[in-house]
């Protein structure tokens, strides 16, 4: 006979309510479409970031550049 384990519970990034972890969490790892999307406008407007190396220059230096007429 088989011992089921309790669910894991974990803890809203946005506003630490705790959050079951199984497939009718809909918006796991948060609590609600309320906290997810606050969370994915804190990214969209760079206050989070994943810390890293700057990203190199471009390939072409003229990218940026408006369009020449080509």
């Amino acid at each position: 006979m088989s011992k089921q384990s309790a669910p894991l519970i974990v803890q809203c990034p946005t506003c630490d309510k705790p959050v079951v972890w199984q497939p009718s969490s809909e918006f796991r790892p948060f609590c609600s479409e309320r906290c997810r999307l606050i969370d994915l406008g804190e990214w969209a407007n760079g206050e989070k970031a994943i810390a890293g190396d700057p990203l190199p220059q471009a390939v072409n230096p003229d990218a940026d550049k408006e369009d020449d007429g080509w």
